[in-house]
């Protein structure tokens, strides 16, 4: 559940001076419900000279738009806490006529640092992101997704990424997502998830390309890992 908070915003302002010659103030409330939830950075982008739009997959809000004023200042409170697949708690003021919501504040809990050690851990990351951004409504609670990620990214963090791995996620995410043809889900996660969808990451093709060549390496440890799911 997330922590949910209301804030009281006024805004004062003089009455006119024929009414009264003491200056009046009036107070004009402004609920704003601010919410605090465990987050993963999927994407930013610029927003204007100083600000930047921040994607999310949260634990208790879905997935999620913010914007992040002033980030892109020298000596903002988000310096080095907004990068790419970053695991932070998060806290957002929702937004009532749009789905971009204002982030307040960003405490970093895990970088994944080791995901950027390596381009072919970087290039899986980025493939599992587009994956979930196909898969999930904007601000539609799924729990299951942003627990899969996490999962997917602290294996990610520590081991390098094999097609197995890749199928992996494949295979939970439809599940999560209500892919019930046993047969095609087995064999083949992606189909199912391409069908449902009605299409797939353009990036899919060279990853596993890339990933083809380590699989080898792979399948002679499979014995020994056969028993344990990669994520």
């Amino acid at each position: 559940m997330p922590s949910i908070r209301f804030a009281l915003q006024c805004r004062s302002g003089k009455a006119n001076a024929a009414t009264s010659a003491n200056s009046i103030h009036s107070c004009h409330a402004k609920f704003v419900v601010v919410e605090t939830t465990a987050a993963i950075l999927l994407r930013k982008r610029k927003f204007s000279d100083t600000s930047l739009i921040v994607s999310w997959c949260t634990q208790s809000l879905g997935c999620i738009q913010t914007v992040a004023k002033g980030a892109r200042r020298a000596k903002s409170p988000f310096s080095g806490k907004l990068d790419l697949f970053f695991e932070a708690e998060i806290q957002i003021a929702r937004s009532r006529k749009s789905n971009l919501h204002t982030l307040t504040e960003v405490v970093l809990k895990n970088p994944f640092g080791g995901i950027r050690q390596n381009y072919l851990r970087m290039q899986t990351a980025a493939y599992f992101v587009e994956l979930i951004e196909i898969c999930t409504e904007r601000d539609h609670h799924e729990p299951e997704l942003f627990s899969l990620l996490r999962r997917a990214f602290g294996y990610l963090d520590t081991t390098d990424s094999t097609l197995r791995a890749v199928s992996h996620f494949e295979t939970e995410l439809a599940r999560i997502a209500g892919v019930h043809d046993a047969k095609k889900l087995k064999s083949d996660p992606a189909f199912a998830l391409g069908n449902l969808f009605g299409k797939l990451p353009l990036s899919r093709t060279p990853l596993l390309k890339a990933l083809a060549p380590n699989d080898g390496r792979g399948n002679k440890r499979k014995n020994v890992r056969e028993t344990n799911d990669p994520i």
